[in-house]
């Protein structure tokens, strides 16, 4: 069943892999040229915010798009969109002109991630969904992590990977666009609140706003804090690969743990280390590269799982037809983190030197630290439902998901009879 749902789909995941692959390479690529081109710290770190303020326009805007013109047509055009805004960064080298693109790329690409994640959502039943969603997370982080290596093809301070990255989100929309494939319909969700979904999920709600400013921090200005070190473009590509493969090989292990146990607990320890090997990463700065590189590898790894976690523990406490809205919802607030976080990092950037951008991840993470303790103790026993389901997936918003729901729907509950309280409280892990 599953094998198949794939083979049905693989055309989405080949397009999935390639805008991964060309969202990792242009993030870090934009980051060096700034350098390079003598751009002031806050102009570069504001830069990289619009991004994600162009990416919670794209994601407002989505559904209205893909209900008028479809996920294909949609699809083509948003790539075609992506496509032209990263050349022009090359044609006109200016803040102000770079602003608006980055506000564009954001737009297109997580408007791209809704047609997707929502296609792969209907594409999925209850049997298959959460392994659908792990090969989607996977595909996205490799693409990302991958993406770093482009910068090795040629020198970032021409043009040539500004075209190859046009010429690959183009490839991206080829196979959808010439393979037939059944298109899913597209529903509008329940809306959920933020007040609603602080009073029945706070640590989730708190947490995604800290941790997708984490993720728009380390991908956002990650470049410039490795140029401003003196590191060579090879060094930049690993240094930012390791940040994001670290996150990749522990995103299961840590999801697993967390189902066997209070996950406001998992996310606690996991931040704590995430806090430890920043305040060392910033200590050692580059004077050992090896250590350096290894550090990288562990904070990616302590960190970058926990929004699948606090997904996951937000849904612990959902019911079935609050799935989706709570997406939103956590996007809309993950979204002013993302956009906040680089200009943040970059001001303390300029205000304290490079090393500060590992010392303002360190105090993100403490901060996630000790919201899930505070309410770890002050909460001790949340109202969880009882038997095992599946959870919504998440990517960073710095990759560009948008939102996934994977809890049953309505029709699915009425049908088994299953109540809130019928569907359990520990969900599956984050890869299930």
């Amino acid at each position: 069943m599953f094998q198949q749902t794939v083979r049905s789909v693989w055309p989405l995941f080949f397009g999935l892999g390639i805008i991964g692959l060309c969202i990792g390479a242009q993030n870090t690529l934009l980051g060096i040229r700034a350098e390079l081109e003598g751009f002031d710290t806050r102009v570069t770190g504001l830069l990289m915010s619009g991004y994600y303020a162009g990416f919670l326009l794209g994601s407002l805007r989505a559904p209205a798009i893909i209900q008028r013109v479809g996920h294909v047509r949609a699809f083509a055009a948003l790539t075609a969109l992506a496509s032209m805004t990263i050349l022009i960064h090359s044609i006109w080298v200016d803040p102000w002109v770079w602003g608006v693109m980055r506000l564009l790329t954001g737009f297109s690409v997580s408007a791209i991630y809704v047609v997707a994640e929502s296609w792969l959502n209907q594409a999925a039943d209850n049997r298959t969904r959460g392994q659908l969603l792990s090969l989607y997370m996977i595909t996205m982080l490799a693409g990302l992590s991958a993406g770093q290596f482009l910068l090795n093809i040629s020198d970032p301070a021409s043009f040539e990977l500004f075209t190859l990255i046009s010429i690959l989100i183009s490839l991206a929309a080829l196979p959808i666009l010439i393979t037939a494939t059944p298109m899913p319909s597209f529903e509008a969700a329940r809306p959920v609140s933020i007040a609603t979904l602080y009073r029945l999920a706070p640590t989730g709600l708190v947490g995604s706003f800290l941790i997708n400013a984490c993720y728009a921090m380390v991908l956002g200005m990650g470049s410039v804090y490795a140029s401003r070190l003196g590191m060579q473009v090879s060094d930049i590509s690993l240094f930012m690969a390791l940040l994001v493969v670290g996150g990749m090989l522990l995103q299961w292990p840590l999801g697993r743990l967390s189902d066997t146990m209070d996950r406001r607990t998992v996310i606690a320890a996991a931040a704590g280390a995430a806090v430890l090997f920043a305040m060392a990463s910033a200590l050692v700065g580059f004077a050992d590269n090896h250590s350096h590189l290894l550090l990288a590898l562990l904070f990616g790894g302590s960190c970058f799982p926990l929004l699948a976690l606090y997904l996951a523990l937000t849904n612990d406490q959902l019911e079935a037809d609050q799935a989706t809205g709570a997406s939103s919802t956590l996007l809309l607030l993950g979204s002013v983190g993302a956009s906040i976080g680089p200009f943040m990092v970059s001001l303390t950037m300029e205000q304290w030197g490079p090393a500060s951008f590992f010392w303002s991840l360190a105090v993100m993470a403490g901060l996630m630290v000790t919201h899930a303790l505070y309410k770890r103790i002050s909460d001790p026993f949340p109202v969880t439902s009882e038997t095992p389901t599946h959870f919504q997936m998440q990517a960073p918003l710095a990759v560009g998901s948008v939102l996934m729901e994977s809890m049953p729907s309505d029709s699915e509950a009425e049908a088994t009879g299953e109540t809130a309280e019928d569907r359990g409280d520990q969900p599956q892990s984050p890869t299930a």
